[in-house]
């Protein structure tokens, strides 16, 4: 009786050990970003119409990386890589129109898209990764439309750029 409690206390315990197999922390940067360790976010450069999203989208991008936490912001002078980026488009779609008119919306969703470029800080001739990301929210037609689209700027901005530093902690 002791003697198959002890066998089954074993087996538990080697189950238990066994299911954390494969998982590990940290480690997990694409092996052509192993030997970056900060990164530049010098100013994204802005193709739309829309005023300071440049600036937004430069911030987003910086506090996106220090919550993920893989790499750390830095001057360009004590950077590993540098990543540069362009704001290209802010489209705008109707998620919902008016009962009394289809073609007057009352819901809209915003997607930008964020195109950008790692290089390496000491050879900037050399990409280390390049992509697109994309981030969308919603926002509600109001009687001030210029205002709800820039207080719904941002949050897209923001998962954009949480799809930015995915790709360059994680690789996807």
């Amino acid at each position: 009786m002791i003697r198959t409690l002890r066998h089954l206390a074993l087996l538990a315990t080697l189950l238990a050990l066994s299911s954390c197999a494969g998982y590990h922390l940290g480690g997990t940067k694409p092996a052509a970003l192993a030997n970056v360790k900060t990164i530049a976010v010098p100013m994204f450069a802005n193709a739309t119409q829309h005023p300071r999203a440049s600036v937004l989208a430069t911030s987003s991008v910086a506090n996106a990386i220090i919550q993920d936490g893989t790499y750390r912001v830095a001057n360009r002078d004590q950077a590993d890589a540098v990543l540069e980026g362009e704001l290209k488009r802010i489209e705008y779609r109707s998620i919902r129109g008016s009962r009394f008119d289809s073609l007057y919306p009352e819901e809209l969703a915003n997607t930008v898209t964020l195109e950008w470029t790692l290089r390496d800080a000491r050879d900037p001739t050399k990409v280390l990764a390049a992509g697109s990301s994309q981030g969308t929210s919603q926002l509600f037609v109001s009687a001030n439309l210029q205002t709800a689209r820039n207080n719904a700027l941002p949050e897209a901005l923001d998962r954009a750029s949480e799809a930015l530093v995915s790709a360059l902690a994680n690789g996807y």
